[in-house]
């Protein structure tokens, strides 16, 4: 499976020093900063979500994770060189990325539902501690663009206006939280096979604000190899119009308007 599209840019606590420590720039965000990394929207989060985090002083240089500090499928909680720890209802997740004005981490897999707190700590300097409310789910797809959903031909080609899509054609959809999996997801796990999400019954994809028949969502579950990332398989309905709005629905949670699939009526 090719990701390289979204994700070219993708132990023990330290004991925080108090806020009026002499000389130490503290980590600083707000609520408001801490986002779903697809669509990049402030609120709920759910388990295994990758999500960023903007601010300033989060860290004193820049680091993405490298396929070397994956160790035993678990993704680590501290890249090196860094002293970035990212907190979760007091869990650590696992991170993907640091620089001093941005973090991408994964919500831990195994955190339950609830209003909790979020919180960031650099070397012992502690940033302000946010609430959060995790929730089972919190569906969103990842974008090529501000109104383009990121989608694949089953050639692995990326569905763009020069590459449309057409009706009948299986599609790959790229999402984030879509919540647990069967069997369960560890926290910070690289899935090496493909798992389904828990909740399929739930799943909903719609075109256009109609609802795909559930008979077309040929699978959703996680794409191997990449934590935190989601990949629905979905046949697309004929007839079809150009460009259709696309959403993505679980439970109560649904994403965003606005955005469209690359589509093209058959010639």
């Amino acid at each position: 499976m090719r990701c390289s599209v979204f994700f070219s840019v993708l132990a023990t606590a330290c004991a925080p020093l108090r806020a009026g420590s002499v000389g130490v720039q503290m980590p600083t965000y707000t609520a408001g900063q801490l986002v779903n990394s697809a669509d990049y929207v402030a609120g709920a989060l759910a388990p295994n979500t990758i999500a960023a985090l903007f601010g300033t002083n989060l860290s004193y240089n820049t680091a993405a994770l490298a396929k070397a500090e994956i160790r035993g499928s678990t993704m680590p909680v501290e890249l090196p060189n860094t002293g970035v720890h990212v907190y979760v209802g007091g869990m650590m997740a696992t991170i993907y990325y640091v620089s001093p004005t941005q973090i991408n981490f994964l919500v831990p897999a195994e955190i339950p539902p609830s209003a909790t707190t979020f919180q960031v700590v650099r070397d012992g300097a502690a940033g302000p501690r946010l609430p959060v409310n995790i929730v089972p789910v919190a569906p969103a797809f990842y974008l090529l663009d501000s109104v383009r959903v990121v989608a694949e031909l089953l050639d692995g080609s990326v569905i763009t206006t020069g590459n449309p899509a057409h009706p009948g054609d299986i599609v790959i959809l790229y999402a984030t939280g879509l919540g647990q999996t069967m069997p369960p997801l560890r926290n910070g796990e690289v899935p090496q096979t493909a798992k389904r999400i828990a909740d399929q019954a739930d799943l909903k994809i719609l075109l256009n604000g109609k609802a795909v028949d559930a008979g077309n969502i040929l699978y959703a579950g996680t794409a191997p190899m990449f934590s935190g990332l989601y990949q629905i398989n979905l046949r697309l309905p004929s007839p079809l119009g150009t460009d259709p709005e696309i959403r993505i629905g679980m439970a109560d949670q649904m994403s965003p308007t606005g955005i469209k699939l690359v589509v093209r009526p058959a010639q």
